[in-house]
C-alpha cells in the first residue's frame, strides 16, 4: 500500500488535529464485511457511550498504519464540532434524506432537528441501529444500501449522503461501478447524491526526482485494510477505499452521473455532489 515508513503520520495529523479523524473510525458499512463474522465492535462501542456501559476507546489499526486510539465521543458530536465538508454537506443536503452508513446518528439528528428534513438513517450495525433509536431517530434501520429495492418508489431520495470517507464502502476500486449504479438507481430525478473521500497520494514517499513510490501488490494505492479492536475483542479485518476526486469523476463520467467538486478541505480531503 503506502510507503510504511510513512504511514503513520497520517493517522497522527487526522486524530489529534481532528480534521477527519471519522473517517479513521469509518460508517460501519461495507460491500466487502462477511456480516455473519461480523462481532459489530464499532457499533458496540457507540451503543455503550450512548447507554453509559463503561465504553471505551476504540483501537483502529490499518495496513498502512499502527494500532491507534479513537474516542468514541467524537463520533456523537453536534454541528458546531463537525469539520467544514461535514458542515457542507449538511447545508447542501435537501428534500427527502437517506443517510447511508449513519453511525451514531450525528447527521441525521441534524437534518432532521435542525433543517427539517425526512431523514432514513440506515447502517448494517444493530448496536449502531439501536444507539440512533434511543438518540430518538425512531425510523432508523439496519439495512445494507447494496440491498435496498430500487424498484419499491419509496426507495427514491432527493439526497443520498455518504459522509466519514463515504467512498471507503466500496473497499476495493473494481467495486465502485456496481456502488455508483446502486446509489443512482436510488435517486429521485433531481437528486444528488454528497460523498466524502481524500486523496491518500501524499502519503507516499518520493524519490530523487519528485516522483512517487506506489507499491505494485494493489490495483490502486487508495485501498487499505482496517481492522477494529474494542474491549479485548477483535473484529475481522476489512477493506477500505479511499479515492481521489479526478478518479471518482471519471468513475461518476462512467456511470452516467455528473460529478463536481463542491469543496476541498485542508488535508486532500474532499466533498463531492454527483447527480443524474
Amino acid at each position: 500500500m503506502l510507503i510504511f515508513g510513512l504511514l503513520r503520520k497520517i493517522f497522527d495529523y487526522l486524530f489529534q488535529r481532528n480534521l477527519f479523524a471519522d473517517k479513521v473510525t469509518l460508517s460501519t458499512l461495507s460491500l466487502n464485511i462477511n456480516l455473519k463474522s461480523m462481532k459489530d465492535l464499532f457499533g458496540k462501542a457507540i451503543l455503550d457511550y450512548q447507554t453509559n456501559n463503561a465504553p471505551e476507546n476504540l483501537i483502529t489499526e490499518t495496513s498502512i498504519s499502527e494500532a491507534d486510539e479513537m474516542s468514541v465521543a467524537y463520533l456523537f458530536r453536534d454541528f458546531s464540532a463537525m469539520p467544514k465538508i461535514e458542515k457542507q454537506a449538511m447545508k447542501m443536503a435537501k428534500g427527502k434524506v437517506l443517510d447511508v452508513g449513519c453511525g451514531a446518528g450525528s447527521h441525521s439528528l441534524y437534518l432532521r432537528n435542525d433543517k427539517k428534513l425526512e431523514v432514513l438513517p440506515i447502517d448494517i450495525s444493530a448496536n449502531a441501529i439501536e444507539a440512533c433509536r434511543l438518540r430518538g431517530l425512531e425510523n432508523a434501520m439496519i439495512q445494507d444500501v447494496m440491498k435496498m429495492d430500487s424498484n419499491d418508489p419509496g426507495n427514491k431520495f432527493d439526497t443520498i449522503l455518504l459522509l466519514m470517507n463515504g467512498t471507503g464502502i466500496c473497499g476495493k476500486l473494481q467495486n465502485i461501478s456496481d456502488f455508483l449504479r446502486q446509489l443512482k438507481s436510488l435517486l429521485s430525478p433531481n437528486g444528488q447524491i454528497l460523498i466524502d473521500s481524500s486523496d491518500i497520494i501524499y502519503m507516499f514517499d518520493e524519490d530523487e526526482d519528485g516522483g512517487k513510490w506506489i507499491p505494485t501488490d494493489r490495483e490502486y494505492y487508495g485501498e487499505i485494510t482496517f481492522t477494529v479492536f474494542y474491549k479485548k475483542e477483535k473484529e475481522e479485518p476489512f477493506d477500505w477505499l479511499y479515492v481521489d476526486y479526478n478518479t471518482l469523476q471519471n468513475a461518476a463520467f462512467a456511470n452516467g452521473l455528473q460529478c463536481e467538486l463542491a469543496l476541498e478541505g485542508d488535508h486532500y480531503d474532499y466533498l463531492a455532489r454527483l447527480t443524474l
